[in-house]
């Protein structure tokens, strides 16, 4: 499960999607659902709903969080221990945010680097 905040932007919701199926791909990974916190469809109980349904027993909830925000510590945690005692018998796990993985910092001189090909006459 990839857990986004969720914008009024579609477009935006659609880019976490297109990452999540990405990242289900590369990992061998099904089935994957996307929520929101807000702001995007569906939200985390509903898709929990979803993969329930299907028989798992065990969701892993990736945050696409960059920091351990107030979502994160208090936000996330509440709506997991709702959606245990929904699902009798369902594990949901959290992993850590997206902060302090080891690709965040290459991400960021990645970005930086395009930056400056798109610019060639500006220094970096």
């Amino acid at each position: 499960m990839i857990f986004a905040h969720g914008s009024s932007v579609e477009s935006a919701n659609d880019a976490v999607r297109a990452v999540a199926a990405e990242a289900a791909r590369r990992g061998g990974l099904d089935p994957v659902e996307t929520a929101f916190l807000g702001g995007g469809s569906p939200d985390l109980e509903e898709a929990v709903a979803r993969l329930a349904r299907t028989g798992v027993s065990r969701i892993v909830v990736i945050p696409y969080f960059l920091t351990l925000g107030l979502h994160m510590q208090r936000d996330l945690p509440e709506i997991v221990r709702r959606l245990e005692s929904i699902h009798r018998g369902l594990r949901v796990s959290v992993t850590e945010p997206l902060d302090g993985h080891p690709a965040l910092a290459q991400m960021i001189v990645d970005r930086a680097n395009a930056s400056d090909r798109s610019h060639p006459d500006r220094e970096p």
